[in-house]
């Protein structure tokens, strides 16, 4: 038997069913973390609080690449009258949440569906989770890529779109010429200043359209920052099995997280939104100022997980747990998020960052979520330009010292190129995946490969690119993994550290 309305009911959970209950939202980049977080969320508000704030999620596999048929996921929303469970796992406790906030969910080739929802005048707010490379921009800069073949296609035809910003400002327009106040866009992603970084690329799409748009959107859209936490493995086999065994029935779409859930945003919005903050879940913040909030959880959470997955990946740590089991290892990753991190940060006076980074190392720690560093590793020419290198920048100009970070900067040039320190084969996953296997193929030094992937601005930033103490800590580090691997890299850097207290 399958998870739908009625075997919900039959379980005896409490889910709001009521057809009548509106769209409110529509959401970009439908998958697990949403599912965990913002879906699971306003569930909450509409159970406790009630309005028309029902989500329509555009799932964008097939703008990935792939079609509807090869996911397997075309039917199993409408099988299961678009319900799904958040098991919440933390090691061998598990609680088990019914969500029934989604009305529909669409695909990115239903483009007639999707447009009729973003250019409804009961569609408030649009969030998105397309991840980094969603956004069709340049990290370094963060403006629109104009050379990004999906941008191009979408330019030239705006009614069809493909790619998330596309859909966007398409939908923008046609508000604009019918009269329709604009909803708002709410990023969801791991950028800096997101809201920001989406403001941006809206606008120079949109100004590369139509001056009158451009302006339209300017004078009349806002785009708040958000800083979201949870931590959402991509689900498993064994993550179904799991729900099964504790549902009685098996569920296609269910997702298993951590307990932790968090979730700061800017109070920005143009048109109404849920009151997200005034349900019975914690840690909802509405705030002026997301910024301390982002830097710390990108810093400190995404920052030591790409650490992790790196290095524990050249380790032979398939998830993070496993890594954190290595007390040497776990040593290494506080003392990075104390002495090369932490300095770096402004004060969150509603945080109590010891006891946030000490929180950190349990969820690292949590063996239920089987969160693997591969995963992780994906797409890394994309996020480390916010996760490490605005870091590393703000030490270098303070004159402090960064071993961790440049030593984790190094692990991740020689994931990049396609073989672990051993020579066996990785399967990279990331848009300059073939540069970088040709940067190692035509150089005869390393040297001449950090010299080439200094030379890649959409990574590095030029005063970066060109700092001397930068290449040269990070041509030392890559020799330095490669002569002597990564346990007894970690060691010398914890020598260091000792011999100068």
């Amino acid at each position: 038997m399958i998870l739908n309305k009625a075997s919900s009911q039959l379980l005896g959970f409490d889910t709001v069913h009521n057809s009548a209950i509106g769209v409110g939202i529509v959401h970009l980049g439908f998958g697990a973390f949403h599912k965990a977080h913002q879906a699971w969320l306003t569930d909450r508000v509409i159970q406790e609080l009630g309005g028309n704030w029902k989500i329509v999620g555009v799932n964008n596999w097939a703008a990935a690449g792939k079609t509807v048929l090869e996911t397997g996921e075309e039917t199993q929303y409408s099988q299961q009258d678009n319900l799904f469970s958040i098991c919440e796992a933390d090691n061998q406790d598990t609680k088990i949440t019914m969500v029934s906030s989604v009305k529909e969910v669409l695909f990115s080739n239903q483009t007639q569906s999707i447009m009729s929802y973003l250019t409804s005048e009961t569609t408030k707010v649009v969030t998105l989770t397309v991840t980094e490379k969603g956004y069709c921009h340049l990290p370094a800069t963060g403006r629109l890529d104009f050379a990004h073949p999906l941008i191009k296609h979408d330019i030239k035809n705006i009614n069809t779109p493909k790619t998330a910003i596309g859909f966007i400002v398409s939908a923008l327009q046609a508000r604009m010429l019918n009269g329709v106040k604009p909803f708002t866009p709410l990023s969801c992603d791991n950028l800096p200043e997101n809201g920001r970084i989406l403001r941006d690329i809206v606008y120079d799409f949109a100004l590369e359209l139509n001056s009158e748009l451009h302006q339209w959107i300017v004078d009349n859209v806002t785009f708040p920052c958000t800083m979201v936490d949870r931590i959402v493995p991509k689900v498993t086999e064994s993550d179904k099995s799991k729900i099964q065994k504790l549902l009685g029935l098996r569920d296609e779409c269910g997702v298993v997280t951590e307990p932790f859930c968090q979730w700061v945003i800017e109070d920005n919005f143009c048109n109404s939104r849920p009151d997200w903050d005034k349900t019975s879940i914690k840690n909802i913040i509405f705030t002026d100022n997301v910024i301390p909030f982002e830097e710390m959880k990108l810093r400190l959470l995404n920052g030591a997980h790409s650490v992790i997955a790196y290095l524990g990946f050249l380790s032979g740590y398939e998830t993070v747990s496993d890594a954190l089991k290595n007390v040497s290892f776990k040593s290494f990753v506080r003392s990075m998020m104390d002495n090369e991190i932490t300095p770096s940060l402004s004060d969150v006076k509603e945080i109590d960052l010891e006891n946030y980074k000490s929180l950190l190392i349990e969820r690292f720690e949590n063996t239920a979520l089987n969160h693997k560093t591969s995963q992780i590793a994906m797409d890394g020419s994309q996020k480390i330009p916010q996760r490490w290198l605005s870091v590393i920048k703000f030490a270098l100009d303070q004159k402090l010292q960064t071993p961790g970070l440049f030593l984790a900067l190094a692990a991740w040039v020689i994931y990049s190129r396609g073989e672990t320190l051993s020579g066996e084969t990785i399967e990279v996953q990331d848009p300059l995946k073939s540069t970088f296997r040709m940067i190692w193929e035509k150089s005869y030094s390393i040297e001449q490969v950090i010299d080439q992937y200094l030379s890649l601005n959409s990574i590095f930033p030029s005063d970066i690119a060109r700092n001397v103490i930068f290449k040269t800590q990070l041509t030392s580090s890559v020799k330095k993994l490669i002569s002597i691997g990564v346990e007894q890299s970690i060691e010398k850097i914890a020598q260091i550290k000792r011999s100068t207290l």
